[in-house]
C-alpha cells in the first residue's frame, strides 16, 4: 500500500529585503502597528506617543469592524497613515505561510522607511517610555545612530480589574513584573529602516551591523545573545499591558491572533504568562511620570491633549 505523506505547511519566521534608499532630509521616528479592533484604547495610545515625539503612525488595519480606522484618521497630534491590511499569503514550494504581521513591517519599511531615521514596531498595548527625556528620540540619543535597538517587554498585571476601566492604560495599570525571563522574556525593536535587510517580529538584521544589536544602555550582542541579562528599562522601556482587564484577557484569547495560533495553545500561553506576573509585581509609574512632565495629570488630560476623543 502507498501512503502519501501530507507535506507541513511552516510559518516563514522571517522575509529578507532591501532596504529602501535614504529620502533627502529623513528624519524622525515613527511608529509602526498592526491593529484590529482597538477603538477603546488607540486614541489613548496615539495621545501618548504623539507627547513622545513620534512624528507619525502607520497604523496597519487588520479588518476592524469596530471605529479603529476612523479615530486613526481623525487623530490631529501627529500625521497617521491607515492601511487596510487583510493579506494571507502562502508559498506553494516550499509550503509555508507568510505571517501578515511581518508582511506589514515589510511593507512599511520598503514603502515608507526612506523618510524616517528610525521606526519602531510595536502593539497598541505597549507604549514607549521615556524614562527621564521629554521625548522616545531624546531617550534613545545617547546610543547615536545604531541601527538596531532592542526593547524588552516590562509585563503588566490585571491592576486588580475584572472589567475595562475607562482610565488610559498608563494610568489603569502600574503593578509590573519586576524583571523579563522565561516566557515573560520577549523584544521589539527600533531600527534605522534604510538599514535592515531582514524582518521578523521580534528581531531585524541590518546591513551594517548584521544579527547584532544593543540595549538602551548601549550594550551590544547578537539577536541569539539576547537574554536578561541583557534585558534594560533604562532610558527608555517597553511597558506591555499584556493582560489588561481579566475581560480582555479573556476576549484577547477568544479574538485570535494576527499569528494564526490556535485558542487553547493561545490560552495556555496567556494564562501562564499571567500567573507568571500575577505572582509577584512591583510598582511602576513611569508612564505616569513621563505624562506629568507633559502637564498631564489623568485621563481626561491625556485625552484632551489633541482635541478629545473622535
Amino acid at each position: 500500500m502507498l501512503k502519501f505523506l501530507r507535506r507541513k505547511v511552516t510559518r516563514a519566521g522571517r522575509i529578507d529585503i532591501t532596504p529602501p534608499a535614504p529620502a533627502p532630509g529623513r528624519a524622525g521616528l515613527a511608529l509602526v502597528v498592526i491593529a484590529k479592533n482597538e477603538a477603546a484604547h488607540l486614541h489613548d495610545w496615539l495621545c501618548f506617543h504623539a507627547l513622545a515625539g513620534v512624528r507619525e503612525v502607520i497604523v496597519y488595519d487588520n479588518a476592524s469592524t469596530d471605529a479603529t480606522a476612523a479615530i486613526a484618521r481623525a487623530f490631529t497630534g501627529c500625521p497617521v497613515t491607515v492601511i487596510p491590511w487583510q493579506i494571507e499569503a502562502q508559498t506553494e514550494s516550499p509550503p509555508m505561510i507568510l505571517p501578515r504581521q511581518v508582511l506589514a513591517y515589510v511593507h512599511a519599511i520598503c514603502t515608507f522607511g526612506g523618510r524616517f531615521a528610525r521606526m519602531a514596531f510595536i502593539d497598541v498595548d505597549e507604549f514607549l517610555v521615556p524614562q527621564e527625556a521629554e521625548t522616545i528620540e531624546g531617550a534613545i540619543a545617547h546610543l547615536g545612530d545604531a541601527p538596531n535597538i532592542s526593547l524588552p517587554w516590562a509585563m503588566f498585571g490585571h491592576g486588580g480589574h475584572d472589567a475595562r476601566p475607562d482610565a488610559a492604560m498608563p494610568f489603569a495599570y502600574t503593578a509590573r513584573a519586576p524583571r523579563s525571563a522565561g516566557p515573560l522574556l520577549r523584544w521589539k525593536c527600533i531600527v534605522d529602516p534604510c538599514d535592515v535587510t531582514q524582518v521578523s517580529t521580534h528581531k531585524f538584521h541590518t546591513a551594517s551591523r548584521g544579527a547584532r544589536t544593543v540595549n538602551t544602555e548601549g550594550r551590544e550582542t547578537t539577536n541569539k545573545g539576547r537574554n536578561e541579562a541583557f534585558a534594560s528599562f533604562a532610558h527608555l522601556t517597553l511597558n506591555h499591558y499584556y493582560l489588561r482587564s481579566r475581560a480582555e484577557m479573556e476576549a484577547k484569547i477568544r479574538g485570535g491572533a494576527v499569528s494564526g495560533v490556535a485558542e487553547d495553545q493561545r490560552r495556555a500561553a496567556i494564562e501562564r504568562k499571567a500567573r507568571i506576573i500575577e505572582a509577584d509585581t512591583i510598582r511602576d509609574d513611569g508612564a505616569i511620570r513621563f505624562l506629568a512632565r507633559h502637564g498631564i495629570a489623568d485621563t481626561a488630560a491625556l485625552r484632551a491633549a489633541f482635541g478629545g476623543t473622535p
